[in-house]
């Protein structure tokens, strides 16, 4: 028996039992400020039914950041609320300053947030609008300087302004995350080429948030090179939020699979997928 015999059509190396060996390389998890998880999906809690769905809904997701919006929920644990069905020691606790219109607010509510013991890291959101609830770049910018001069770990949502997260990296923040399209909105990833600059320049994770509608938006933006997706209303929202909880699970997965593996290049023409030398 000869030495290739071994090997399988596959081209992958078979055990002795002849089952393929396959080699994979851990996969990386995401790292923001010094801390690493290894869902890639962050999922807020607004919008749902009831309590009980959320936290259902959230578990079948994978996602390990949960982020709640600190002026709509009763952050006292002597009381009933949202808090009640999130799991402290299953998930980390994601505070966002939704709501708030100016920067002496937001930086308010995270100072607040911080004295009730959710932590330092903080999804820092200044609106500008509350029509569009597009961001306030200035005003987020400084609230920005403020809180990590004050030792937060601050996730800025921001536009999808290249030059905007580029100031916020050389500001201190952990991450960015720029709108993919308005909150709610279910358009998907409107502007891809400037997501892909905003990759291309950071040096921090860049986390899509807002605008996600289904699962091939997540996948999407994983592929563009994402390092993550934040979404609410695409579950919550959904008819079946427990089924689309596991799509958006497997779409962010796949999409980062995808992005790791390489795309082949777009051609205008057609390419044989069989060798045409040799033929008989």
């Amino acid at each position: 028996m000869s030495a290739s015999s071994n090997i399988p059509s596959t081209g992958v190396p078979a055990e002795p039992g002849g089952e393929p060996t396959r080699h994979t390389q851990p996969e990386p998890r995401l790292t923001i400020g010094e801390r690493s998880f290894g869902s890639r999906l962050l999922i807020g809690t607004g919008k749902y039914s009831s309590f009980e769905l959320t936290r259902d809904a959230i578990a079948d997701t994978g996602a390990e950041i949960v982020t709640v919006a600190i002026r709509r929920v009763e952050l006292d644990r002597s009381k009933k609320s949202l808090l009640d069905f999130i799991d402290p020691d299953r998930y980390v606790l994601l505070p966002n300053t939704a709501g708030c219109y100016s920067a002496e607010e937001a930086i308010r509510t995270c100072r607040l947030a911080r004295e009730m013991g959710t932590g330092s890291m903080v999804k820092l959101e200044v609106i500008g609008d509350e029509r569009t609830l597009f961001p306030d770049v200035a005003a987020t910018l400084e609230a920005a300087r403020v809180l990590v001069d004050e030792g937060f770990v601050v996730l800025p949502y921001i536009t999808d302004d290249p030059v905007a997260c580029l100031r916020l990296q050389e500001i201190g923040c952990a991450a960015v995350m720029p709108l993919a399209a308005p909150i709610g909105s279910g358009l998907g990833i409107r502007n891809p080429y400037n997501i892909s600059i905003i990759i291309e320049q950071a040096s921090v994770p860049v986390i899509v948030d807002a605008g996600v509608g289904t699962a091939s938006d997540a996948a999407y933006a994983m592929e563009l090179g994402c390092d993550g997706v934040l979404m609410n209303t695409a579950v919550a929202g959904a008819r079946d939020p427990i089924k689309m909880a596991r799509a958006m699970r497997l779409a962010v997965e796949a999409g980062r699979a995808a992005y790791e593996a390489g795309r082949i290049d777009r051609k205008r023409y057609a390419t044989a997928s069989s060798p045409i030398t040799g033929l008989i």
